[in-house]
């Protein structure tokens, strides 16, 4: 790989890493006493962190549903997409891998079949069933990209991309963990569901399914929305310009 492609690739891994150990943490390490309101603000702080710190290098998707977002939208090339899958699920995986080890050290806390995992059924708190869990997901991370592609676009207001990023995966958290645990993030939602085992992991297709429909959804509604002819305004001239990768266009994906 090259430089640039080897720190983007990096950048998704160490972020999806950090998303996983630290929000999920929040879950199933603090859940007790943090409550929904306490998990949901880890999600989004810790989003909102990533997105300053990781956004002006690989645009901080850490999220497959993004990724394929920012790809239907033209933003990312096929080839960039495939990179950053890999990283985003490999970085999942490696964050759960610690946070599995830390809770390990925690005498009598319950991964099997839990472990900050999403589900439907008897594994909602709400008891919601397969159809209402898969429409309540696919909305949801139709907000979530949605808001991701918005405040990425060129007309942006320069700077505060982050901040509403954040505030929208803390939004859909709020709403969605007592629904389904919620997801909006296939890599978020697999990497803990391979260390929980049982139902976990036979529940984790449609956390991985709806997701990307939602974010494909975004990406065509945004087009309508957001249409790329659109003319030029004063927050583009602002805004920074230039390529994130030599084979890539200017950065219409970073935050």
């Amino acid at each position: 790989m090259e430089t640039t492609e080897t720190r983007t690739v990096v950048s998704e891994f160490l972020g999806t890493l950090l998303l996983v150990f630290f929000a999920v943490g929040a879950a199933v390490l603090a859940g007790e006493y943090i409550g929904t309101f306490g998990i949901a603000l880890a999600f989004g702080f810790v989003m909102l962190a990533l997105a300053y710190a990781l956004g002006p290098i690989s645009g901080c998707h850490i999220n497959p549903a993004v990724t394929l977002g920012m790809l239907l939208a033209k933003r990312i090339t096929p080839r960039t997409a495939v990179e950053y899958w890999v990283a985003q699920i490999l970085g999942g995986i490696v964050g759960a891998a610690l946070l599995f080890l830390v809770a390990k050290q925690v005498p009598g806390l319950q991964t099997h079949a839990a472990f900050g995992t999403n589900g439907w059924g008897d594994r909602s708190a709400i008891h919601i069933n397969l159809g209402g869990a898969f429409v309540a997901e696919i909305v949801m991370t139709f907000l979530f990209v949605f808001v991701v592609l918005g405040v990425t676009h060129k007309v942006a207001v320069v700077g505060f991309g982050g901040l509403a990023i954040g505030l929208a995966l803390g939004t859909v958290h709020l709403i969605g963990i007592p629904v389904d645990g919620t997801s909006v993030n296939p890599a978020r939602s697999l990497g803990p569901a391979i260390f929980a085992g049982g139902a976990a992991i036979t529940q984790v297709w449609l956390f991985i399914v709806a997701p990307l429909i939602g974010g494909a959804l975004a990406a065509l509604v945004h087009q309508v929305t957001h249409p790329p002819q659109e003319p030029v305004i004063v927050a583009d001239r602002a805004a920074p310009v230039g390529p994130a990768r030599p084979d890539e266009p200017a950065s219409g994906d970073r935050v």
